[in-house]
């Protein structure tokens, strides 16, 4: 049989990108096809960068031009996420470069602070920062970032009102708890915290990032699944402590991202309250929930290890006066905390470069 592009072209028309619910070649998604003797090589681009996202993408793609040309024909497919003007074409938050999911197996373990201090840090180094703080029960941004008696503004654009994130410290930050009475609980079933979940990211005006966090509420529930679905995560990093309890419940948080109909890129495993340093003795480490747990862990399960951070009393200060510890100049936490804003910078830009083909 004889290959045109033509008939490959044919093919991969009946293909819907799934954002932008049209078929592929009409949004001119298609970018490459090489035709050599029996082999195709198809290169396209999907607004979504998750890596489940792509992978649905190789395999429709696969699968049409072998329905359409032949079981035998060898198909070579590479999928890349949208970028530069055409990364506009995206709906769902187009204008932001990397979403990244942080999240933990339990709660306790630091992961909040942690993400405050990284969006601090990356804002710190000229990165645009946007925080969306998902844990709907337990907010706690509002108060790391200094900003409890802040209140969103709303914004009209093209006939919608728009949240207006609020800012502090550089960083763009939307959180249920600007909505909420300070001492109201919020007793929200699954369904009425994902609505508000969707609402903070997809009806707020981010402008442009360069990447936006998200703080996920501890566990592998409603919210999680939610975000993977409604958001096109470029991955995610675990918050662990070393102790043998905490690493259990990480080691689930990692296999929740590693789901086939999940499929989300881990960028590491972070190690919070690895030992504690007395202010008195700045040189000494005493490691009160063992040691070395949480990089054991990304060893065994070949995630890579992104950084440590220490048990100081100044971290906690810091979050409960509203000030990042990554702020406050040549201090142990501040140079752990760059040490991860560093490692994670350098996470990203792996993922930007690993490649995507597959052969089917």
């Amino acid at each position: 049989m004889n290959i045109t592009k033509e008939a490959v072209l044919s093919a991969l028309s009946r293909i819907i990108e799934p954002d932008l619910k049209k078929d592929i070649v009409a949004l001119e998604l298609v970018r490459d096809i090489q035709i050599t003797g029996n082999k195709v090589a198809v290169t396209v681009e999907v607004s979504n960068p998750a890596m489940h996202s792509r992978k649905r993408m190789e395999e429709a793609v696969a699968f049409n031009v072998k329905q359409a040309l032949g079981q035998d024909v060898d198909v070579a497919v590479t999928v890349n996420p949208l970028s530069g003007e055409r990364g506009g074409l995206r709906k769902v938050l187009p204008h932001v470069k990397h979403i990244v999911a942080i999240a933990s197996g339990k709660g306790g373990v630091g992961k909040s602070t942690l993400t405050a201090n990284l969006a601090a840090g990356l804002a710190a180094r000229g990165l645009r920062v946007g925080l969306v703080d998902a844990d709907i029960h337990g907010p706690s941004m509002p108060m790391m970032f200094d900003v409890m008696q802040e209140r969103p503004t709303v914004r009209e654009r093209d006939g919608k009102n728009w949240i207006v994130p609020v800012e502090s410290y550089g960083v763009k930050l939307l959180s249920i708890g600007f909505f909420a009475q300070t001492d109201a609980a919020i007793a929200w079933r699954g369904p009425m915290a994902t609505k508000a979940l969707e609402q903070l990211i997809k009806d707020a005006d981010w402008g442009e990032l360069d990447v936006m966090l998200v703080d996920l509420p501890p566990g592998t529930g409603d919210i999680h699944l939610s975000l993977v679905q409604a958001v096109p995560l470029t991955g995610a990093v675990i918050v662990s402590t070393p102790q043998n309890v905490a690493l259990i419940d990480a080691r689930k948080g990692v296999g929740l991202f590693r789901l086939p109909s999940v499929n989300v890129p881990l960028l590491g495993i972070v190690e919070n309250m690895a030992w504690f340093t007395p202010a008195e003795l700045p040189e000494s480490r005493y490691y009160i929930f063992g040691k070395g747990g949480a990089r054991a862990l990304a060893e065994e399960l070949g995630v890579p290890f992104l950084a440590e951070v220490p048990l100081v009393q100044s971290i906690r200060e810091a979050g409960d006066v509203g000030r990042p510890a990554v702020l406050q100049g040549d201090t142990p936490a501040a140079r752990a905390f760059a040490d991860l804003c560093t490692a994670f910078q350098q996470r990203l830009a792996e993922l930007e470069r690993e490649p995507k083909a597959v052969t089917a």
